[in-house]
């Protein structure tokens, strides 16, 4: 049962099926950003699959890809395929850092991607649920047909992305040694592979304990697992949120994301400080964490209720 926290096993315990590209060059690049440079295997995925999209733009092998191409798969993104900004700048992530690696293996000379604009993000605040509306996700009964064992188990990653607000590829790699409950702390791997220390309430820690007591015996090391005794992927961890939040009747969308978006906004609402949520969300610039302090009105309020000199007036 997890109650401590030995040393880290080998990166086999935690590693996930790598998506093997066809193309030579690809597989090449996606070994680096492996190996090399540490990116999580489903990163690594969508880089592949991303390269592999504009190979079969051009109709040829992606290495050989001109500047005009790459405009003209761009342009087609947001134009014809309607993909969002986000997504389109996540695609030219792929391909910048694909080529900067062909420079640098020598396998070619020029750099397609200079003069390439990503398209500009609007300022969008991002989502956060009320305490109340929480509240009311975790009380939601399991939909029919879940046995004891996932009705338990839904409900401990529910309790335990909002206890510790956590992404959910995050909470799909944990481990049963990661996991500390009586000092209810968890050791958690990020982006970049790297590692930090994040803290769960008591209710998280009670829910994990008795979703233990039912877990099924497994070979597997996961702390979190599906009936087959396999660890459960973060499609799964998706699909679980998505269900409890239907059956809620919520007006606003709950996703694993908006989960630790609600986090870091009730934190600071309840007196939190900035600099402790940015170390628990794992950001590597307070300016990333700083976005929460523009979606807590309700934080604002109160700093400005205690500082304003008004109101505290007889005379007014």
């Amino acid at each position: 049962m997890a109650t401590g926290m030995p040393e880290r096993r080998g990166r086999g315990t935690r590693e996930q099926a790598v998506y093997a590209p066809a193309d030579a060059t690809i597989a090449a690049f996606v070994n680096e950003l492996l190996y090399a440079r540490g990116r999580s295997p489903r990163t690594c995925e969508a880089y592949a699959r991303d390269l592999e999209f504009l190979a079969k733009f051009i109709g040829r092998d992606v290495a050989t890809a001109q500047r005009a191409e790459i405009k003209a798969f761009v342009l087609d993104l947001a134009g014809k395929r309607r993909y969002q900004p986000a997504a389109i700048r996540r695609k030219l992530v792929a391909l910048r850092r694909f080529f900067r690696y062909l420079i640098v293996e020598g396998r070619r000379e020029d750099d397609p991607m200079v003069g390439i604009d990503a398209p500009k993000l609007p300022k969008r605040l991002p989502v956060v649920l009320k305490e109340d509306d929480v509240a009311k996700l975790l009380r939601t009964a399991a939909p029919a047909g879940r046995t004891e064992f996932q009705r338990l188990r839904d409900r401990a990653i529910l309790e335990t992305l909002y206890a510790s607000g956590v992404r959910r590829a995050e909470i799909a790699a944990l481990n049963l040694h990661d996991v500390d409950l009586e000092r209810r702390i968890m050791r958690v791997t990020g982006k970049g592979n790297k590692q930090r220390t994040v803290l769960i309430n008591e209710s998280a820690a009670d829910a994990m304990r008795t979703y233990l007591a039912h877990r099924p015996r497994s070979a597997d090391d996961a702390f979190f697992v599906g009936r087959r005794g396999t660890r459960l992927g973060v499609r799964a961890i998706w699909s679980i949120v998505k269900t409890v939040e239907k059956l809620s009747g919520l007006s606003l969308h709950a996703t694993p994301h908006v989960m630790r978006h609600s986090f870091a906004t009730h934190l600071l609402e309840n007196g939190a400080d900035i600099m402790t949520i940015k170390e628990l969300l794992g950001h590597e610039s307070l300016a990333t964490t700083q976005i929460y302090t523009n979606v807590s009105v309700e934080h604002m309020r109160k700093t400005y209720d205690a500082a304003h000199p008004r109101d505290k007036r007889d005379d007014r």
